[in-house]
């Protein structure tokens, strides 16, 4: 006896399996090192795994038309097909009930359990699955004919409407070229990265069995089992819950259970390496001990769960796996050491004493000419040019804004020209040199405060500005170069979270006060105004950042079925190219009066009269060049602080970069620096913190295969040389752009430079602990440091944060900014004084723990007092990673 659809698939299953080797692998696919289940077991030497795709296919029609129907897929999450719209539903976290695993177990323990299955073809796996004594000759031969029909998929390839595979060859007549190329359509296969592996479970109600069927096969080799999948992957698994007719969904809801364990990685972990069927149960008994039941009076079982930002550490689940496997668990001390590992900063490399002259410098030196030719090799790629593009416009009004500034400040003695080209030599030159080349030099505005104040002294004491600014300079670079041969770049492990983030909010601040200063300036001198009437005030808001949200905060997924993945891709790195260039279109079409980007046209210094080499004393006194030592020591402690707090945040260990950081080797390209721009007189140049975590953000490398709900992981920075160089070129020829770049509005530009301080401001968690302050308690959101630290503890740091910061901001803006270097070294102290006021564990939660702390605070040190819900919650939080604080998207 032969049911419907049994030749067919007899015809494509005589073709054998199709070796793994020669299935298609989607051009935008790629292996998946960082993915959840292969990160947590390569990390404790276990040996990786192929991601896993679960297909349930159900019997339905019982008793009139027997037909399998495809009602579920898995990676991760859960996808249903909902039944009334023909379409795959979104992806949630499945629920089941406690009374499906129970059963399942019931019908696993009782049923056909094979191991390491020698079927080649999807034939010779049913045969092997029906060989049980309680079926007759005849009812395996129906069984046998039921199982080899073609069951019906949901497959939705982009542009068409669903297709659904028939189970009646006549209506459908596939070969098996055309259901292959099917199943190769499927966008689901774009999805999934080589060497995946499937696993079939088919369920369903058989009148005509007397007793429940269970089966569990798990293939020695996998093999492509024709059209029971949707997608042409060799399966490893399969698994048949039949059984006579009950009431409610049961074998469905079964069938469900078997694949919310197979998507489970500790289950599958467990399965793969079975042995027996007392080891498939046990794997099932402990995904029961770690269950959470939710009490069905308070709870819709129709409620979809959305999934995670984040998903949970697997590390407790998998030590207890490794003591079965490996044996007793390991002493205290290996294990206090491990969570040591996750909770506390371990000094990187780049910050060990050599106890030698130049030492570290000697060692980044070694360490980055190995990365030397993959620098400018990593560059090829399209993300590189959308960099550029980025950058380069942010660079350039930088330099346009500041270089006005200096103008200002100086009184002409350096303007947009010198700007230009000590942006563009000393970022070149940086980029060519440094041992992090990711970091964008630029005029920072405490580096402008000092000019400021440098040039008014000079002008009330009568000195020569340009030659006092050169013995200055020169100062300046002995000071860095005798910080880089003392190896004084190993305190900047000093530099906790509380520096970090009051540095950058005053950063920040500056980007965000300049902006919005510029754009009020604005309203008066440019109203807008049409054709034909009169001019009239308005209040200019900065539009809705969709278009540059896709770039910046990468938050909302971009899912659209009328444009393909790679159209996105590009739209989204872009997306900040495309909007400035739809604010020039506009202002061009609509004629408004706003003033445009200006460059200068001549390559001659600003200063009439004087050359481009500044002359060592010009009208100075001699003795003047010994004097200049001391304003020299504060600003070698303002580009000391300024360079080393940047390159910090830059190179924290959440950002996930390959190729190790450079702090030596950093300051000493901007010791050599300091003193070409002096002898030329170019404003001085030092780490730009908020353009260069917008150059990393644009370089973010994201996991292109996920699985199906699971957000796209950050795998890194794409580490390289020629996008920076690049970018300082191009700012160097745009003097002979002027054609061209006059016709970008500055508002654009103002705009940008707003939302890069407003982001880089917003990702850190002193903005959320700012936030708490103004927030009643209900409101507030759930933050891990919440949990751990009281409410009034945590408001006390923060109040203690925004006084530093009101200081740094009151002593820039006065005459007292002379001293603006030292109370920025005053962050450090103040953080050291924090430690008679906080608890260790408090300061682990709010900051981070002093080098000195993390060697001398025993393990103990480190518990709360006390838990009320035993080491739950408190170990499941310990093995979380901390997700990078100061950036721009990365989280």
């Amino acid at each position: 006896m032969k049911l419907p659809g049994q030749e067919e698939f007899e015809v494509s299953s005589a073709c054998k399996n199709v070796p793994t080797g020669e299935l298609d692998s989607s051009p935008g696919s790629g292996p998946s090192p960082d993915g959840p289940l292969n990160t947590k077991r390569g990390d404790l030497g276990v040996s990786k795994d192929p991601l896993l795709f679960i297909q349930l296919n159900e019997l339905l029609g019982w008793p009139q038309a027997l037909e399998w129907r495809e009602t579920g897929r898995w990676v991760l999450f859960e996808e249903k097909v909902e039944v009334g719209t023909g379409r795959w539903s979104v992806p949630h976290v499945p629920t089941l009930a406690l009374s499906s695993l129970q059963k399942l177990h019931s019908l696993l323990a009782e049923g056909l359990v094979l191991l390491d299955c020698p079927a080649q073809s999807f034939l010779e796996l049913v045969e092997q699955v029906t060989r049980v004594e309680s079926l007759s000759p005849e009812l395996r031969g129906q069984l046998q004919a039921l199982l080899l029909q073609r069951p019906q998929h949901l497959i939705q390839p982009t542009g068409t409407r669903p297709c659904q595979g028939s189970a009646h060859p006549r209506e459908a007549s596939y070969n098996e070229e055309a259901l292959l190329k099917e199943q190769r359509q499927n966008p689901l296969r774009q999805k999934l990265p080589p060497g995946a592996e499937a696993a079939a479970v088919l369920a369903g109600e058989l009148g005509f069995l007397v007793q429940p069927l269970g089966a569990f096969v798990r293939l020695r080799d996998p093999v492509v089992l024709g059209p029971l999948m949707e997608v042409p992957l060799p399966s490893r698994f399969f698994c048949l819950l039949l059984g006579p007719s009950t009431v409610g969904k049961g074998y469905h809801e079964i069938g469900r259970a078997m694949a919310v364990l197979l998507s489970d990685s500790q289950f599958q972990w467990t399965v793969r390496r079975a042995s027996n069927l007392h080891d498939l149960l046990a794997a099932l008994d402990a995904f029961l001990e770690e269950v959470t039941v939710l009490p069905p009076g308070l709870w819709d079982p129709t409620t979809r769960i959305a999934p995670p930002k984040c998903l949970p550490s697997q590390h407790k689940r998998l030590f207890s796996q490794l003591r079965e496997v490996k044996g007793p668990p390991a002493p205290p001390g290996a294990l206090a050491e491990d969570r040591h590992g996750h909770w506390l900063r371990t000094p990187s490399p780049e910050l060990q004493r050599t106890g030698r002259l130049f030492g570290g410098l000697l060692q980044d030196v070694r360490r980055k000419a190995s990365w030397y030719p993959s620098d400018f090799l990593d560059a090829l790629h399209p993300q590189c040019l959308s960099a550029v593009l980025c950058i380069y416009l942010a660079t350039v009004t930088n330099a346009i804004t500041f270089g006005g500034l200096l103008g200002e400040a100086t009184s002409g003695a350096q303007g947009v020209l010198e700007s230009f080209l000590g942006t563009a030599a000393a970022g070149a030159t940086f980029c060519l040199m440094a041992g992090q080349p990711l970091t964008i030099l630029s005029s920072t505005g405490p580096v402008l405060v000092f000019e400021r104040l440098l040039f008014s002294f000079s002008r009330d004491y009568s000195l020569d500005y340009l030659p006092f600014r050169l013995w200055v300079g020169i100062w300046v670079a002995t000071f860095c170069l005798a910080l880089v041969a003392t190896e004084a770049s190993v305190l900047v492990r000093y530099f906790t979270r509380f520096t970090e983030e009051g540095f950058c909010a005053l950063i920040s601040l500056i980007f965000i006060y300049d902006a919005v200063g510029k754009m009020l300036s604005l309203t008066s001198a440019y109203p807008i105004q049409s054709p034909g009437s009169p001019a009239y005030g308005c209040f200019c808001q900065y539009p809705d950042p969709g278009g540059n949200e896709s770039q910046w905060t990468r938050t909302e997924p971009k899912d659209r079925d009328d444009i393909s993945s790679m159209v996105r891709k590009v739209l989204g790195d872009f997306s900040s190219v495309l909007a400035m260039l739809l604010g020039c279109g506009l202002d061009s079409f609509l004629g408004l009066a706003t003033p445009k980007l200006t460059v200068p046209s001549e390559f001659k210094p600003t200063l009439p009269g004087r050359g481009w080499l500044v002359s060592p004393f010009g009208t100075n006194p001699w003795w003047l060049s010994v004097a200049a030592a001391l304003p020299a020591l504060l600003l070698s402690i303002l580009i000391f602080m300024d360079q080393q707090i940047t390159a910090v945040i830059l190179n924290r260990a959440e950002y996930k970069l390959r190729k190790g950081a450079g702090f030596h080797l950093d300051l000493f390209c901007v010791a050599l620096l300091m003193l070409l721009t002096s002898v030329l007189g170019l404003p001085w140049y030092v780490s730009a913190t908020v353009i260069s975590l917008a150059h990393m953000d644009s370089l973010r490398r994201e996991r292109r295969t996920c699985a199906l709900g699971e957000p796209c992981s950050f795998l890194g920075i794409r580490e390289q040389r020629l996008t920076g160089l690049v970018v300082f070129i191009l700012t160097g020829t745009s003097i002979f752009l002027a054609p061209v770049l006059k016709f970008i509005p500055m508002p654009v530009l103002y705009g940008i430079f707003l939302y890069m301080g407003v982001a880089a401001m917003s990702s850190t968690q002193f903005t959320k602990r700012v936030q708490l302050l103004l927030m009643p308690a209900k409101h507030q959101p759930d933050l891990l440091l919440l949990r751990h630290v009281s409410l009034s503890r945590v408001h006390l740091f923060t109040a203690i944060q925004l006084a530093c910061l009101g200081l740094l901001w009151i002593i820039k803006s006065t005459p007292a900014a002379i001293i603006f270097p030292l109370t920025l070294l005053g962050l450090v102290g103040v953080r050291k004084a924090l430690e008679r006021v906080f608890s260790p564990q408090e300061l682990l939660w709010l900051d981070e723990l002093m080098p000195e702390k993390e060697r001398s605070i025993p393990e103990k040190g480190l518990e709360p007092k006390y838990s009320l819900g035993g080491d739950s919650e408190h170990s499941e939080l310990m093995y979380q990673p901390k997700a990078p604080e100061i950036n721009i998207s990365v989280n």
